[in-house]
């Protein structure tokens, strides 16, 4: 049986600059940026991106999992807030507005995924761990009158995929302020 052994620190922190440098460049440059481009943004020999990433495919649907993974941290830190010093219906906003701000950042990989056949959304267990801490948290604030019963982790995915990622900043504010009062109990714009 072959284990796999940890990577190396420097490895880890060329892996955190290619993917650092992936999303920046495909998402000032477009989705045609080349594995090239990327290397020099990220300081790595071309050499280097390619043991990483053996693919184009294979860096993007790597830039997609980490967006997942940010979003799931997220929403966990949203739930932690709630169970501690803040109401729960506040950090649902504010959780929907930082997922409408990063899709808005994030457009051009997405858009980029979605030309290169790439399905899904990275990691299965982030995934699962997003809805788990949304599912609480929304849970909390059914508890406490704010948010209206019968929302479900499955509205919130609607309600993010519906994001006017493409937009500017004060379309995706009016987004969320049209939103709000389909899942509030209160007003809390």
């Amino acid at each position: 049986m072959v284990t796999s052994r940890p990577m190396r620190a420097d490895a880890v922190r060329n892996r955190r600059k290619i993917l650092e440098a992936a999303e920046r460049q495909i998402s000032t440059q477009g989705p045609d940026t080349g594995m090239d481009e990327i290397a020099v943004a990220a300081g790595v020999a071309v050499g280097t991106l390619y043991r990483h990433f053996p693919t184009k495919a294979d860096l993007v649907a790597a830039v997609i999992a980490q967006y997942v993974s940010e979003v799931a941290d997220d929403a966990e830190a949203s739930l932690a807030r709630a169970r501690e010093q803040t109401s729960a219906v506040d950090e649902v906003v504010g959780f929907l507005a930082r997922v409408a701000e990063s899709a808005a950042h994030n457009h051009a990989v997405k858009t980029a995924a979605r030309g290169m056949g790439i399905e899904g959304h990275g990691d299965e267990s982030d995934e699962a761990r997003a809805g788990a801490a949304l599912a609480q948290l929304l849970e909390l604030g059914q508890q406490a009158g704010d948010l209206r019963p019968g929302v479900t982790v499955d509205d919130i995915y609607i309600l993010m995929a519906t994001a006017p990622a493409d937009q500017p900043a004060p379309v995706r504010k009016r987004w969320l302020d049209l939103m709000l009062p389909g899942i509030t109990v209160r007003d809390v714009s």
